[in-house]
């Protein structure tokens, strides 16, 4: 599917040229009608020679309404640019080229109308200053055909020219991140909310579960219509009418963008690289505000300059954009700006996970020129060191690179060492840079060691206090601990991270102090003195060992005692199916202190469930 719009300054015959083609009046509004001018956008679709259908988005070509045209320039194809023969080139078919040229819009064809209205020559001087304006941009050399919509000249030579167009453009890439910028957003008796626009970067399919950007409102696709034909599923490029349900219309707006929840997150703030109009009427200043359009919204945002305080008009520069709200652009997304109804350039978003940067840092600039120009290597390094670690979708859904594409190069990055990837299944894994894991390693190995030396004598450091100093969530965490395991970094035992060659061990100090105390556990077995003073670390040490065991915050009985208690009192309990705190009591000679200490112990322990 293609889709066609309209270009060119007001009361130049778009909407008239777009009835003739499609036999559809796509001026819905009845002030448009009664008015003879294209307000807002209108829709209409157009068969071609070869039976495929073309959709067709007509424009208003008036100054105050250019806001409008670009939330339908976003998603097209195919540029049909409109002059009239009697008034040439004007303001806002100026206007328009240089929105389509800083769109990248590549095919254009140029629609010389109401011939009817001028001679000959006139005609070839109207050719020769279109052929002139389009010289410098990406739609020069055009094919340009003169019709008249009244006489009905021209119009079959113009379908073949939009043909042979819509059979060299290829077909919408998918990158598996669907997106749809809302420009019409109503609601129909008996369906309820209703939404359109040109569907980008992925496909669509009934009953699946969408959200609403970059508000965050969740919904369900209860249809899918293209020129007025229900669909299961619609493809990248393809104009369609989206009937959700579980929100009201109220809810969504121009501007908005559907997309699958997860796949694609809101930015607060974006780099660019920003090109002024060589025409514009004014330079762009470092903290100017202007209007920011990207698909089919628009938004008051700030430009923070990189590199100058000053951009002049026909100038480029890199920049930072900052929304006056979060908004969901993607890498490699197209944008315009404009202020007090002037256009006064635009560009390309090149990394949507920007920070706040230094002014004229040559690093950040660098960094930006490699996203810019270098090669897909290049590009997936630059941005994965802005936002390591990332996962496979993350990347699919940020970097503009389909998946197929992508997995091949993360493929030969790993192979060269130059990413590292934490589990080898690369879909399920996390990726680093080489220097980011070398310093996630170097850190962790750090922190671990350093633990060590201030308490040797525990087993080793809770998972979640290294977790919380490398600030990783919980899923690539485990990912790393399971690669940083798997690579001898260091040792998992349960909740506990330790290095490879670390033990516990006692300094001579303390083996003193132990034997000591060991003794005087012994002294009295069964009824161990509760006013040793013991330090709290070795007591752990010696309870981890399994020489003590720690039966209440008073009672430590050296293990093997502790052993030959539980081992009567399980045969009794075996031989006489029950046992009293008394029958303990006696058996050991000791007090109901210890007995209830020992037993409330012995029933909390699990390992002797199946003996008892």
């Amino acid at each position: 599917m293609r889709v066609l719009g309209t270009a060119g300054h007001v009361d130049h015959g778009k909407s008239a040229l777009v009835e003739v083609l499609t036999g559809i009046n796509p001026d819905r509004l009845q002030e448009e009608k009664d008015r003879g001018m294209t307000i807002d956008l209108g829709f209409a679709w157009l068969r071609l020679p070869d039976g495929e259908i073309l959709s067709v988005v007509d424009v208003p070509g008036h100054e105050r309404f250019v806001n409008n045209m670009l939330a339908g320039a976003g998603g097209i194809d195919i540029a049909l640019l409109v002059v009239a023969a009697d008034e040439s080139v004007m303001p806002q078919t100026r206007e328009h080229i240089s929105i389509l040229d800083l769109l990248e819009i590549r095919r254009c064809i140029v629609a010389i109308t109401k011939t009817d209205l001028v001679d000959q020559s006139w005609l070839e001087l109207v050719r020769q200053d279109v052929v002139d304006l389009l010289a410098d941009t990406h739609i020069g050399g055009s094919p340009i055909y003169a019709v008249s919509t009244v006489t009905g000249d021209g119009i079959p030579s113009l379908i073949n020219g939009i043909s042979q167009a819509v059979m060299s453009s290829g077909a919408k890439a998918d990158l598996g991140r669907p997106r749809l910028p809302i420009d019409r957003a109503f609601t129909v008796s008996g369906f309820g909310t209703v939404v359109t626009g040109t569907l980008i970067d992925g496909s669509l399919e009934l009953g699946r579960e969408v959200e609403i950007l970059p508000r965050g409102g969740k919904a369900r696709i209860r249809g899918l219509q293209t020129h007025n034909e229900n669909q299961p599923t619609v493809l990248p490029g393809t104009r369609v009418a989206v009937n959700l349900s579980g929100i009201d219309h109220s809810e969504v707006k121009r501007g908005d963008v559907i997309a699958y929840p997860g796949y694609i997150a809101n930015s607060e703030a974006f780099d660019v690289k920003l090109t002024v109009l060589k025409d514009s009427p004014r330079p762009i200043r470092h903290n100017m505000f202007v209007t920011f359009h990207v698909g089919s919204s628009e938004t008051v945002s700030r430009v923070r300059l990189l590199e100058n305080d000053v951009v002049s008009p026909g100038e480029d520069t890199w920049a930072q954009i900052k929304p006056n709200t979060f908004l969901p652009v993607l890498r490699g997304d197209s944008f315009v700006i404009r202020s007090n109804m002037v256009t006064l350039g635009g560009g390309k978003v090149v990394d949507t996970n920007a920070k706040r940067h230094r002014r004229w840092h040559q690093p950040t600039l660098d960094k930006l020129t490699h996203l810019e120009a270098g090669d897909k290597s290049d590009i997936i390094l630059a941005l994965m060191a802005t936002s390591e670690p990332t996962t496979f979708r993350e990347m699919s859904m940020t970097y503009g690179i389909e998946e197929e594409n992508l997995l091949e190069e993360l493929q030969i990055l790993v192979g060269n060492e130059e990413v590292v990837c934490t589990l080898d299944d690369l879909h399920q894994g996390h990726f680093f840079t080489s220097s980011g894991w070398s310093l996630t390693v170097d850190k962790s190995r750090k922190f671990i060691s350093d633990y060590h030396v201030e308490f040797p004598l525990r087993k080793g450091v809770q998972k979640e206090e290294l977790r919380n100093k490398l600030a990783l969530d919980g899923v690539s965490f485990s990912t790393c601990i399971n690669r940083m395991t798997i690579d001898g970094v260091l040792v998992e035992e349960s909740s506990l991270l330790r290095m490879p060659s670390f033990q516990q061990t006692l300094s001579a100090e303390q083996e003193v102090v132990v034997d000591r105390y060991m003794v005087e556990l012994r002294s009295d077995p069964y009824s161990p003195p509760t006013d040793l003073v013991m330090d709290s670390e070795i007591l752990n040490f010696l309870s981890d060992k399994g020489d003590v065991i720690k039966v209440n915050d008073g009672v430590v009985y050296s293990s093997d005692v502790y052993e030959s208690m539980v081992e009567w009192v399980v045969s009794y309990i075996h031989q006489n199916g029950n046992i009293a705190v008394g029958d303990v009591r006696d058996k050991f000679g000791t007090s109901r202190k210890y007995v209830l200490a020992f037993l409330e112990y012995l029933d909390q322990s699990s390992h002797y469930d199946n003996q008892i």
